[in-house]
């Protein structure tokens, strides 16, 4: 998979573009040709007859315009992502030091109320240990 998004010499970004600018050219070019004789400017049809055959066009036109930029979002992928290295700026996301949760002030805590841990022996539990550790035994002894 990762061969397929980051291949090693993917397509340079100028022929990416001008096959996306043909393909969508191509693709408005034929809804315009297919939907141009079905409407009621070419035909004889009144918009009532031909508006179900005209969104249909419309629809799938659309829907292929979609499908191809989604396509060459994808083949685009390598120039996005590949040239970044280490962190980015926008990678980080940070908080205000007076605001984070971890404040064990009772004025600046935002989370919860900051309440004070235990310290009795009734916190800890019983120990699950049911046998003593037995001593280690040296690697050359059999």
């Amino acid at each position: 998979m990762r061969q397929f998004l980051f291949p090693r010499r993917p397509m340079s970004r100028g022929v990416l573009l001008f096959s996306h600018f043909v393909l969508q050219l191509g693709l408005l070019a034929s809804a315009a040709l297919w939907l141009l004789p079905r409407s009621p400017w070419f035909s004889t049809l009144d918009w009532g007859q031909a508006w179900p055959t005209l969104a249909l066009g419309a629809a799938l036109w659309l829907a292929a315009t979609l499908g191809l930029r989604l396509l060459v979002e994808l083949c685009l992928l390598p120039h996005h992502v590949g040239n970044r290295v280490g962190f980015t700026p926008g990678d980080m996301v940070t908080r205000s030091f007076e605001r984070r949760p971890a404040v064990h002030d009772n004025q600046a805590a935002w989370t919860s109320e900051a309440r004070p841990v235990e310290t009795e022996p009734s916190v800890l539990g019983n120990a699950r240990v049911t046998r003593p550790a037995e001593p280690l035994k040296p690697h050359g002894s059999v």
